[in-house]
């Protein structure tokens, strides 16, 4: 038993070592935050989907916090009061990369774990938008100038990095499941 829970660990930390190194491969980067990646999504994905909801969520949160330490504590000077850095951790970073774990695990019992995969990728990028959207219209507004509510600021600016980095999460999610031919699960 507990070589099989150390196989697991191991290849979570693969896994965000693999997503960590694909996030810095910025196919494009948002002026203010934000980014599309080269499949950095994906490890976190497929882990999830490997291995179900709380070794996805607990991989998706180291992952999250490696990514605001690592990339994201420039934000904080942006915001200003104590309630906004809560929203900043856990919105734009541990709850928004948790549910990459999470997302993954959703269709894991499909009979085609290729579709069941896609599914997971789909879900888990529009639960990390949601994360993003709700922080833009918490937190962000402020940049919101010339837009015509907050709302439709958040929507743009997050849809837009999010939307493609929802496409590449989907075909990379995808290939490597055909790759593997269809084996993706232990």
């Amino acid at each position: 038993m507990q070589n099989s829970k150390t196989k697991i660990m191991v290849e979570g930390a693969i896994m965000i070592a693999l997503a960590t190194v694909l996030s810095y491969i910025k196919v494009f980067e948002a002026p203010m935050g934000g980014s599309v990646t080269a499949f950095s999504q994906v490890p976190i994905v497929i882990y999830g989907y490997r291995h179900g909801f709380k070794w996805g969520a607990f991989v998706g949160v180291v992952h999250g916090i490696l990514q605001m330490l690592l990339q994201g504590l420039g934000n904080f000077a942006y915001v200003k009061g104590v309630m906004a850095y809560f929203i900043l951790i856990f919105l734009d970073y541990v709850i928004a990369f948790a549910v990459l774990g999470i997302g993954g695990a959703l269709f894991r019992n499909l009979k085609k774990p290729t579709i069941g995969v896609a599914l997971g990728a789909f879900v888990a990028s529009l639960l990390r938008f949601a994360c993003h959207f709700t922080s833009g219209v918490t937190i962000w507004g402020e940049y919101a100038d010339g837009w015509k509510s907050v709302w439709i600021y958040s929507l743009g600016y997050n849809g837009f990095y999010m939307l493609f980095e929802c496409i590449i999460t989907i075909v990379g999610a995808m290939a490597y499941s055909l790759v593997i031919k269809n084996k993706i699960k232990n």
